[in-house]
């Protein structure tokens, strides 16, 4: 599988499951979504605000316009919920557009940014942009833990599930 097709597959996943992930959450009581889980940033709602933060506010403008916002990774860019939800989906959907406009050269090269703290960086093109899905994977899997401990219903968040039925596009 060539790099535009897997990483175009990654992003429709990220969608996927970003949406059941949302769908999930969308039920909870207010006080259950806003309280401290005992999550790296505390809640679910402090953990879907870090992935507006991280995949869309961060590593989206770095891979699309080759700039470092500053950003902290704890903000809360969005207290209202159905806002953040809304936000968290339509952010999703930019990935694959993006990786079919990117030329294919792109893949085999560096990505340069600026870390939060000012330094200088570049690191695999491609190997970073795994690193934008894996993250999201890894803090999605920390919400449905969280929701398991609070007795509440999780969905199956697992790649293999998607590959088996992928939604049409």
């Amino acid at each position: 599988m060539d790099a535009v097709a897997h990483f175009t597959q990654l992003a429709r996943y990220n969608v996927w499951a970003t949406a059941r992930l949302l769908d999930a959450v969308r039920a909870l009581p207010e006080e259950v979504y806003r309280h401290d889980a005992g999550l790296f940033f505390q809640s679910i709602h402090g953990t879907l605000n870090h992935l507006l933060v991280g995949e869309h506010h961060l590593w989206f403008v770095r891979f699309a316009e080759g700039t470092s916002p500053k950003v902290a990774l704890d903000a809360e860019l969005e207290s209202d919920r159905a806002r953040l939800d809304a936000r968290l989906r339509a952010g999703a959907a930019r990935w694959a557009p993006l990786i079919a406009s990117l030329p294919a050269d792109r893949w085999n090269g560096t990505l340069d940014y600026t870390t939060m703290r000012g330094t200088q960086s570049s690191l695999p093109f491609a190997a970073t942009l795994a690193h934008v899905f894996n993250h999201g994977t890894h803090h999605r899997g920390q919400i449905t833990a969280a929701l398991t401990a609070l007795g509440q219903p999780s969905p199956e968040l697992d790649l293999v599930y998607f590959l088996q039925n992928p939604p049409t596009p």
